[in-house]
């Protein structure tokens, strides 16, 4: 208990130097609070450019396989050279792949064509990605409508000419009218137009929405392309009670007795997952990360600086009460608690204010421009808690000082 009264004391005491001092401190809390800002904002940031980017990825699933000609894990040193002369994946592939198969759950053959023009009527669109996809395109992709509905197996087989838009597709060329029945030009063609993809908005790592895309049946696209002239995939939907690793291991022994490779042979071709792209994205922001801490660190210790100054002032100033105080018996830890508490005070009003701060910005980018800022719960804690940390050592050696004084020579000075 009295150790309790003696802290409820210097809490006392702390607040009344810190409200008598209103100018002192405001400044000493600007400091912190621009420290506190700043590492919690690029925290922010960096966390909400991750999951932007890792949204982007998750679009193309974590447990498939794109067989394609190029790899994905390229860099400055990628051997472009080594891929050129590869074969890109036939019909013929995915149609051996299709029956021998075993460890998946669904297999798709794309291809897309991009910036091209639609039209309705005396409508038009242009920069629009038409996709042509096999019937599993639906295994491989979580497909959402605002309305319609995907083509039919019957459909897909034969080719007949439907099409799903994205968003912005729907509502460029049908403004003020629903799009499913109408005739939509692609490619020369008339298709009639089944479904309406959900909105989904723009992805920052690679244009993988389907608001500005259409997608055809493959049987019906490849009637009017070669489809192997435009970059095709073959999209492999894992089985969820097989590892991916085994999966890959089925689908590259598979692939390399369809094109006959012997076993002193490099693969022809190329199998990519989205562990590649996370790896990298890990690699990248752990750079990031402490690119932040460290600039979100300095700039806590400046505030630090500025708070161990203001209190040394404030020693000096209270060096007589300091003296009266010890003369009625206060002793140095009670002495030393109020400068401490004083300091770790300044430090977490700064910080609360500091992530006040922040949490306002949020709100007002995500109302502003439908952008949401992740502000990490664990960082918070952790930031506040450096604040305090920060407090304490900026206010250990005034506090010290302060404890040690002679009361006579204080009251005195």
């Amino acid at each position: 208990m009295i150790v309790l009264k003696l802290l409820g004391e210097s809490f006392r005491f702390a607040f009344s130097a810190l409200r008598g001092n209103k100018t002192r401190t405001l400044l000493s809390l600007l400091g912190i609070t621009i420290g506190i800002m700043t590492i919690i904002a690029v925290f922010s940031a960096v966390d909400t450019l991750r999951s932007n980017l890792e949204s982007s990825v998750e679009k193309l699933g974590s447990k498939t396989i794109y067989v394609a000609k190029w790899p994905w894990d390229g860099g400055p040193d990628f051997p472009w050279w080594k891929y050129e002369n590869r074969p890109e994946p036939t019909l013929r592939d995915f149609e051996q792949l299709q029956s021998r198969l075993t460890m998946v759950d669904g297999i798709c053959y794309s291809v897309s064509l991009g910036n091209r023009t639609v039209k309705f009527l005396n409508n038009n669109v242009e920069g629009a990605t038409i996709s042509g996809a096999s019937y599993d395109f639906y295994k491989i992709r979580d497909l959402e409508f605002e309305s319609g509905r995907y083509f039919t197996s019957l459909e897909s087989d034969h080719g007949t000419p439907v099409s799903i838009i994205g968003s912005t597709i729907a509502g460029a060329l049908y403004p003020n009218m629903d799009p499913i029945g109408k005739e939509l030009v692609i490619l020369g063609r008339k298709t009639i137009v089944i479904g309406i993809f959900k909105e989904e908005g723009e992805g920052m790592l690679m244009d993988v929405s389907l608001d500005n895309s259409i997608l055809v049946p493959l049987n019906f696209i490849k009637n009017l392309i070669h489809v192997e002239d435009y970059g095709p995939n073959i999209v492999i939907q894992a089985a969820v009670k097989y590892p991916l690793e085994e999966t890959e291991s089925e689908v590259r022994g598979v692939l390399r007795s369809i094109h006959r490779l012997s076993p002193i042979q490099e693969d022809d071709f190329s199998l990519n997952k989205t562990t590649l792209i996370t790896a990298q994205l890990d690699e990248l922001f752990t750079i990031i990360n402490a690119a932040g801490l460290f600039i979100g660190i300095f700039s806590i210790l400046v505030g630090g600086f500025g708070i161990a100054n203001i209190m040394f002032v404030s020693v000096k100033e209270r060096t007589p009460l300091i003296g009266i105080q010890k003369s009625l018996g206060a002793k140095n830890y009670f002495i030393l608690a109020q400068f401490l508490i004083e300091a770790i005070m300044l430090c977490i009003l700064g910080g609360l204010i500091g992530l006040g701060i922040v949490y306002l910005l949020a709100f007002i980018v995500k109302m502003g421009f439908d952008l949401a800022i992740v502000v990490d719960f664990s960082k918070v804690i952790l930031t506040l808690i450096l604040s305090t940390v920060i407090g304490l050592i900026a206010g250990i050696i005034p506090a010290v000082m302060a404890s040690r004084l002679d009361p006579v020579e204080a009251i005195r000075s």
